[in-house]
């Protein structure tokens, strides 16, 4: 416990996560502001027979059940993300832009994400109002009421990319996954008073398989998030002057998961587009748009098709990130240049070829892990016919990845004050 205060007997520390709760406060209680014209039963029906818009829920942090200002959440962001992340493979300038140019070059890049966040969440907000109409969610609106509601609703979707980046500034997490993270956890509440509301004596096999289920998730995230190969490294004597350095020996850490819990948010993502795409096409033809939603409905419905996509997804985008993230013939280039070396391994581009095969090898089992902790809940209710225990796990995956990563940022900067880490 004495480690816990040590955080906030460090002024700079404890200003930073004051300023990063305030963020989440003031998220959450524009959270609840809706916009004009709910009916909340059909609201809620909805929701409950819609598994993806239960996932969606989770990346507005809430929002959605009061149809807030802020229902998008930072999905548009993440699209944008995703997309421009694919742009450098095509782009060499932006590749350069993202890889080449430091700390200046990523900035630029960000902002371009920012940049392209506006037309995709106006797209999504207009797709979204549609389906909400066709649902008897909303009234019909006038073209003046959708206008005003697409302008509110991207607007709350660019203010909470906003307060993501303020948090990620402050170096306290991931500003975009601690908004995520706040949402589920604001919903817990209501969660343990529905489950003790609903209390059934006979249903106690099935609240303990929950039990059982949430403490594989927790302990399987734990397990994949610290998991490391340490690759030796060594120092090559130098002389400068009358001094000898280096000599030294140390290991480079490679996380079984580099990628953290951004591929499952990717995934949800991507699964969540074709509906969205459907009601956009309504633009254009409203026949076709409803043909499509049916189709998408009908397939995803499928919860072996649906699990088999989401595991796929989660894999892809774990190496997809990693690669992004993760550049080892420039790390061999920056062991090359202070004088390290893999012993055994050539410098340079052996070296640099040398990680990229381990680092594969590592993150092939962490994308297979991690995938098959995200359908793991999806095949209990297969088997128990219970939908909460799916939306549930995915909100448990994220929960415990986002609050190791955060745990380890603010360790990292209490090492960094020569305080002991609260690890």
């Amino acid at each position: 416990m004495d480690k816990f205060f040590q955080i906030f007997r460090i002024p700079d520390l404890r200003n930073k996560i004051l300023f990063v709760l305030f963020i989440l406060l003031v998220f959450r209680l524009m959270a609840v502001i809706p916009i004009p014209g709910i009916d909340a039963v059909r609201l809620k029906g909805f929701l409950e027979s819609n598994q993806l818009f239960g996932f969606f829920n989770i990346f507005s942090g809430g929002a959605l059940t009061n149809l807030s200002i802020m229902m998008l959440g930072v999905a548009p962001y993440i699209t944008a993300t995703i997309i421009m992340q694919l742009l450098t493979m095509i782009f060499p300038a932006l590749k350069q832009m993202y890889y080449e140019e430091g700390a200046v070059g990523r900035a630029k890049f960000n902002r371009y994400s920012r940049y392209l966040t506006v037309p995709l969440a106006a797209l999504q907000s207009y797709g979204f109002l549609n389906l909400l109409i066709s649902q008897g969610v909303l009234g019909t609106l006038t073209l003046a009421d959708t206008l005003r509601n697409v302008v509110l609703i991207t607007a709350g979707s660019m203010i909470l990319v906003w307060f993501g980046e303020l948090i990620t500034e402050k170096k306290i997490g991931n500003g975009v996954s601690l908004i995520i993270f706040a949402g589920i956890v604001s919903g817990l509440p209501n969660v343990i008073r529905t489950a003790i509301l609903s209390y059934n004596p006979s249903a106690l096999p099935t609240y303990a398989a929950f039990i059982i289920l949430s403490i594989v998730v927790i302990a399987g995230v734990v397990f994949v998030n610290q998991g490391e190969r340490k690759i030796p490294i060594s120092y090559s004597r130098r002389v400068r002057g009358n001094k000898m350095y280096g000599g030294a020996a140390s290991y480079l850490p490679l996380k079984v998961n580099q990628a953290g819990v951004i591929p499952i948010i990717f995934a949800i993502s991507i699964l969540l587009f074709p509906q969205f795409f459907a009601q956009i096409v309504s633009i254009i033809s409203p026949d076709l748009s409803l043909r499509l939603n049916d189709l998408v409905s009908k397939f995803l419905n499928n919860q072996f098709v649906y699990g088999g996509i989401y595991f796929a997804l989660v894999i892809v985008f774990t190496y997809f990130y990693t690669a992004v993230t993760f550049d080892p013939q420039e790390i061999s280039k920056n062991l090359q240049r202070s004088g390290g070396f893999i012993p055994g391994i050539r410098p340079g581009e052996p070296s640099g070829d040398f990680l990229s095969k381990i680092v594969k090898r590592i993150t092939l089992f962490g994308a297979i892990f991690l995938g098959a902790i995200a359908v793991l809940p999806i095949l209990t209710q297969i088997f128990t016919g219970i939908k909460t225990l799916t939306i549930g796990g995915t909100a448990l995956l994220i929960v415990v990845s986002v609050a190791i990563e955060t745990m380890k940022q603010i360790d990292s900067q209490m090492v960094m004050r020569e305080y002991e880490g609260i690890q």
